[in-house]
């Protein structure tokens, strides 16, 4: 997640119309089934923050999440920062549909540097993270 340049970028196929999709990635009781279960609230509304705590075996990362951008059924983005740790990103989910699939084009851009000594930031954590909940947890969930 450390790279300005370089972005982590997936696109993800789904067999199920878009709106499904689009409550997957928006609707409270929906994301805690297949991303964070411990996300304490949603709301796909420009401004709105929620924060929740992600252990790993060695530390502990406090999420702080603020919804910067929603065009509804089309695309939703908010910014990840970590209270106590430097650095920041945005998560953009764009759908479109294909017949009767949904394509989501994920991108997390770091807009603010993370730190390098910390292994959770590098971009390889970031890579096989946003794989993980986009082509296994979400896919999984929709079909």
């Amino acid at each position: 997640m450390n790279s300005f340049d370089n972005p982590i970028v997936i696109t993800q196929t789904f067999e199920a119309p878009l709106a499904h999709v689009w409550n997957a990635l928006t609707v409270h009781e929906e994301m805690v089934q297949w991303y964070f279960s411990n996300i304490p609230s949603f709301e796909p509304i420009e401004g709105f923050e929620t924060q929740f705590i992600v252990k790993t075996e060695e530390r502990v990362f406090p999420h702080k999440w603020k919804v910067t951008e929603v065009i509804p059924m089309k695309k939703i983005a908010y910014e990840w920062t970590f209270e106590s740790y430097t650095g920041s990103g945005i998560s953009i989910f764009e759908l479109s549909r294909n017949e009767n699939q949904t394509i989501l084009h994920f991108s997390f851009i770091t807009t603010e540097k993370f730190p390098n000594d910390i292994p959770e930031f590098k971009r390889e954590s970031g890579v096989q993270g946003w794989n993980y909940f986009i082509k296994e947890q979400l896919k999984n969930y929709l079909s």
